[in-house]
C-alpha cells in the first residue's frame, strides 16, 4: 500500500477541477456568488496552509541544524564559527545545481500529478534523481580533491582556511546522500505528501546534531575532532537516514514509486534541463554572489565576518517560513495549471503571499525584540554581538519585502516560469547588493553600511516579481510538462 498522506486535501480533486468546467453549478444570486467566492478563498488558504506548515517545520529543522553547528563550535572561537559559516556557504554553491533540478522537479511532478498522469510524474521523479546523482558526484570533486584551494577564496587566515577545507571535504564525501534526500523529498511534496519528508528530516536532524556534537567535542570514546567532526558526524547521520528513506521508496511505499529502469527518459530529461537551467543559473549566481559578498565582509575583519554568519543563521528561521509558503504556492500553482484552472493557480499564489507576509512580519518583530539575547546565546565576544544585533535589525525591516520575493518567485517557478526569477535575481544582486557594497568598501564606510545595502537588493527583486506576477503572462507557459 502506498503512503498517501494528506492526499484528500493537498492534491487536485474532481470538485476543484470542475470549478471551471461544464459541470459547475453557477450561483443563482449575488449573495450566493459572494459565498461561493469566499468558500473558494477559504479552501485555497486551507490548502496553502496544509501544504506549507510541514514544509515550514522541515525548513526550520534544517535551519536549526545549521544554527546548532555554529553553536557547537562557538566555544572554539571566532575562527571556528567563521569556518563553519564559510563551509556551509561553499556547500550551498555546490548544491546550487541540485536546487535547480529540484525546482524543475516540483514544476513537472506537480503539473503531471494535477493532470492525473501518475506514470509521467514517476518517470520525472526517477529521471531527476538520476540527473541529481550525476550532478552531485561531479560537483563534489573540487571539495574532495582540492578543498584547501576552494577554502582559500575567502582570503581568511591560515587556521580558518584549513578548518574550512576539512569541513567541506566531509560534506563533499557524503553529497550523494544529500542529493537523494533533496530530490525524493521534492517529488513527494509536489504530489502533496509533505509529511513523509518531514518525518525523515526530523530523524535526520536529531541524529545530525547528536553525531556532530559527539565528534566535535569527543564524547565517551570518540575523538574530539572540532570543526571537521561537525561535518563528518552530521553527514554520516544524514547518510544513514537517507539510506532508509531510499529503501522505503524503492519498495513502493510512497505516492511516487521507483521506476526501476537503468536508464533515464530523454524527453523528461530535456524538460527538466529546459525548466531547471535558468534555476541552476539563478541558484549558482546567488551562491557565487553571496560568496563575493562574504569576501567583501571579510575585508572588515573576523568579528564582522562572524557576526554576518551568525546573523544569517538567526534570521534564517524567519526566512524559511517564507520558503514554506513559496513551496506551497509552487505546488498548488503547478497542480492547478495541470488541472486546467489558470485563475485558481493565480489565486493560490496571491493567497500564499498574504499568508507569508503575515507570518514573516510577525517573525520580524520577534527577531528585533530578542536580537541581543539570540546573539549573546551564539557567541560571547561583545563586538561580534553588537554587530550581529545590527544585522538582525536590518534584516527584520526587510522581512515583508522578502516575503514577496520568496513567495512569488516560488509561484512562478511552479508554473515553469524560471527565467524571470533569474532576471530579477541578477538585477537585485548586482545593482542592489554587490555594486553598492563595493562602493561602501571603496569609500571606507563602516560594515553597517554594507549590511544595509541588502535592503535595496530585496526591494528590486520583489518589485520586479510583483509586476511579472500581476501581468499573468506566465499562465500560458507550456514548459512544465503539460497542461496549458
Amino acid at each position: 500500500m502506498r503512503i498517501c498522506r494528506l492526499q484528500a486535501w493537498s492534491t487536485i480533486t474532481p470538485s476543484t477541477v470542475s470549478a471551471t468546467g461544464s459541470a459547475s453549478r453557477w450561483p443563482a444570486t449575488a449573495e450566493a456568488a459572494v459565498d461561493s467566492e469566499q468558500q473558494q478563498v477559504s479552501s485555497t488558504s486551507r490548502r496553502v496552509w496544509q501544504l506549507a506548515w510541514p514544509t515550514i517545520l522541515s525548513n526550520l529543522l534544517f535551519t536549526t541544524v545549521g544554527f546548532t553547528h555554529i553553536k557547537i563550535v562557538s566555544g572554539l572561537g571566532n575562527s571556528a564559527v567563521a569556518a563553519v559559516t564559510s563551509g556551509h556557504r561553499i556547500f550551498f554553491l555546490v548544491q546550487a545545481v541540485l536546487m535547480g533540478v529540484s525546482i524543475a522537479t516540483t514544476a513537472m511532478v506537480a503539473r503531471n500529478w494535477g493532470a492525473r498522469k501518475l506514470a509521467e510524474a514517476e518517470l520525472v521523479a526517477w529521471t531527476s534523481l538520476a540527473i541529481g546523482l550525476a550532478v552531485a558526484i561531479l560537483l563534489s570533486m573540487p571539495v574532495i580533491f582540492a578543498p584547501l584551494a576552494v577554502a582559500s577564496v575567502f582570503g581568511l587566515d591560515a587556521e580558518t582556511t584549513q578548518q574550512i577545507a576539512s569541513f567541506i571535504f566531509w560534506l563533499g564525501v557524503f553529497n550523494i546522500f544529500t542529493a537523494i534526500n533533496m530530490l525524493l523529498s521534492t517529488a513527494l511534496r509536489a504530489t502533496g505528501d509533505v509529511i513523509t519528508p518531514l518525518l525523515f528530516l526530523t530523524a535526520s536532524s536529531l541524529f545530525n546534531v547528536t553525531f556532530a556534537y559527539c565528534l566535535a567535542h569527543g564524547i565517551g570514546f570518540l575523538p574530539a575532532l572540532g570543526v571537521p567532526g561537525v561535518a563528518f558526524g552530521g553527514s554520516l547521520a544524514g547518510a544513514i537516514v537517507t539510506s532508509v528513506f531510499a529503501a522505503v521508496w524503492w519498495r513502493g511505499k510512497f505516492n511516487i514509486k521507483a521506476v526501476k529502469q537503468w536508464r533515464i527518459d530523454l524527453a523528461s530529461a530535456r524538460q527538466l534541463i529546459s525548466i531547471g537551467a535558468p534555476s541552476v543559473l539563478e541558484q549558482g549566481f546567488i551562491q557565487i554572489a553571496f560568496l563575493a559578498f562574504f569576501a567583501i565582509v571579510a575585508r572588515y575583519g573576523t568579528a564582522p565576518y562572524a557576526a554576518y554568519g551568525i546573523g544569517i543563521s538567526i534570521v534564517a528561521f524567519s526566512i524559511v517560513v517564507g520558503f514554506g509558503f513559496g513551496i506551497a504556492a509552487a505546488t498548488l500553482v503547478g497542480q492547478q495549471l495541470g488541472a486546467g484552472n489558470p485563475e485558481q493557480a493565480k489565486q493560490a499564489g496571491w493567497r500564499g503571499l498574504r499568508m507569508a507576509l503575515a507570518a514573516m512580519s510577525l517573525f520580524s518583530v520577534l527577531l528585533a525584540v530578542f536580537a541581543r539575547d539570540l546573539a549573546g546565546f551564539m557567541i560571547e565576544d561583545e563586538a561580534t554581538i553588537n554587530l550581529t544585533v545590527t544585522f538582525i535589525y536590518i534584516i527584520a525591516v526587510a522581512q515583508p519585502v522578502m516575503a514577496v520575493d520568496i513567495t512569488l518567485s516560488g509561484a512562478l517557478r511552479g508554473a515553469g516560469d524560471t527565467r524571470f526569477p533569474l532576471l530579477a535575481t541578477v538585477c537585485g544582486i548586482v545593482f542592489g547588493r554587490l555594486l553598492p557594497a563595493l562602493a561602501c568598501l571603496a569609500l571606507g564606510l563602516p560594515i553597517e553600511a554594507v549590511f544595509t545595502v541588502m535592503l535595496l537588493d530585496y526591494l528590486i527583486k520583489s518589485s520586479m516579481l510583483l509586476v511579472r506576477y500581476r501581468s499573468g503572462k506566465w499562465l500560458g507557459l507550456r514548459s512544465a510538462g503539460g497542461g496549458t
